[in-house]
């Protein structure tokens, strides 16, 4: 059986009241460099694998069509560009490898590829790049859409925009690279030419305006898992990120991932999927429900609505007072937002005949907000237990990207310094090369 991949995620060190809970920073507040740098070091030293951070650049205001619950509560913002807190990350590590998310719906390929080129230099070859189809109307705005794409034609944006950066990073090889001395000669002309790429979504003339770098490409994310968002994994990711949830769609999710590579050609062995797992550890049982109970306390029914609102990208204010599950999943899908998450979930468990009332409804909603409908509670050797036997039958291939609703920095470090050493104790993590490249570590 391959060893588990573990990961930090990193996308929200800060919100939804983590900032304020007993066990936070003092005299640090986010975003203080220093307080990355202290959570990479901590990383690296327990032996994980990756940092991962999600992004998006807009403020939640799908909930009743406005900003003020977000704000008011700090659900799912602020948020920083990462890119350059990774540079300094690297620079206080040497192992641990750095994933980080630029939208495909917004931005452009040129700028993206170049982008990351420079950081898989800055971190010597520990770079990942995370690629999303946004679904969030808060972004959209920000880039001047009246409207969200249609779900497919994002991911049809997506793959055009990973073929163009893998031909923008191709487009410079290394052996190109010939730097004579004696003669001054840098580089072979011959080997560097234009890509002229000419698509439905990006006209892009190339080459690539860098040096080749330690990767050649960065590890390639991908986190669909709507049978069109597995369809694309399969054609360029090295590794996925899998939502959690319950077994039964994590299998299904690991199922058509299989056949989608199979079909593409690619060895279903080779990508891993990495599962979102929040974790709340404790040193017994006891104090792990103690810090559990003390999550619940944060929630309002506005932060509530603001969080499931913005990451489905539909209002669910609207909802009405009995709720077919499959009838509010094709609603979603007509406002081209995204019909996985609380509701794809729900349907998974309860079938898309189900009914329900508004407040079972938001009492699910809660639960999402919270993470608690994917938390795993208890101590290391409880959770560990947790997450060999989960590894197994999903299939021993990939590993776990850990969040924490607990306070920052306190619900990380005991993460990496209770639940992952006893992981390694037990040899379930995969191995680790001193400076290797984040490629090679995330194959061992």
């Amino acid at each position: 059986m391959t060893g588990m991949h573990v990961a930090f995620d990193l996308s929200f060190t800060h919100t939804e009241g983590r900032w304020a809970r007993p066990g936070s920073w003092v005299g640090r507040a986010f975003p203080d460099v220093g307080m990355f740098q202290e959570i990479a070091v901590t990383a690296e030293r327990a032996g994980m694998h990756l940092l991962f951070f999600g992004d998006g650049s807009g403020i939640p205001d799908t909930w009743r069509g406005s900003i003020d619950p977000a704000v008011e509560w700090g659900v799912q913002w602020p948020r920083q560009d990462m890119s350059p807190f990774i540079a300094a990350m690297a620079a206080a590590t040497r192992d641990i490898g750095f994933g980080l998310t630029y939208s495909s719906t917004f931005m452009h390929p040129f700028y993206v590829a170049r982008l990351l080129n420079s950081l898989d230099h800055v971190t010597a070859g520990r770079i990942a790049f995370n690629v999303v189809a946004s679904s969030r109307s808060a972004d959209a705005a920000n880039y001047g859409f009246d409207q969200l794409l249609e779900h497919g034609l994002r991911y049809e944006r997506m793959e055009e925009f990973i073929d163009v950066c893998q031909a923008l990073w191709d487009s410079v090889p290394a052996e190109a690279i010939v730097m004579d001395r004696q003669t001054g000669r840098f580089a072979d002309p011959t080997k560097v030419a234009a890509i002229s790429h000419e698509g439905e979504f990006f006209r892009v003339k190339g080459p690539l305006s860098t040096m080749p770098s330690p990767q050649g490409r960065p590890v390639l994310v991908q986190a669909g898992n709507s049978p069109r968002g597995i369809a694309a994994s399969a054609k360029f990711a090295d590794v996925v990120f899998g939502f959690g949830g319950p077994l039964s769609s994590q299998q299904r999710h690991r199922r058509m991932l299989d056949e989608a590579l199979v079909s593409e050609g690619r060895d279903p062995d080779a990508v891993g999927i990495l599962w979102a797992t929040q974790v709340i550890v404790g040193r017994t049982a006891e104090e792990a429900s103690a810090r559990r109970d003390a999550v619940l306390e944060y929630w309002s029914e506005d932060a509530v609505g603001a969080y499931i609102s913005h990451n489905a990208g539909f209002d669910f204010s609207t909802v009405p007072d009995r709720i077919v599950l499959g009838e509010l999943a094709e609603s979603i899908r007509a406002a081209h937002a995204t019909p996985g998450g609380l509701v794809g979930s729900l349907v998974d468990e309860f079938g898309a005949e189900h009914e329900m009332d508004r407040a079972e409804f938001f009492e699910h909603g809660w639960r999402s907000a919270t993470g608690l409908d994917h938390s795993v509670i208890g101590t290391p050797e409880g959770i560990a237990d947790a997450l060999e036997e989960n590894f197994a039958a999903t299939g021993s291939r990939g590993g776990y990207m850990f969040t924490t609703p607990l306070a920052t920095p306190s619900g990380l470090a005991d993460i990496a310094e209770l639940l992952v050493p006893e992981l390694a104790r037990r040899g379930a993590l995969a191995p680790r090369t001193p400076g290797g490249l984040l490629r090679e570590n995330l194959r061992a």
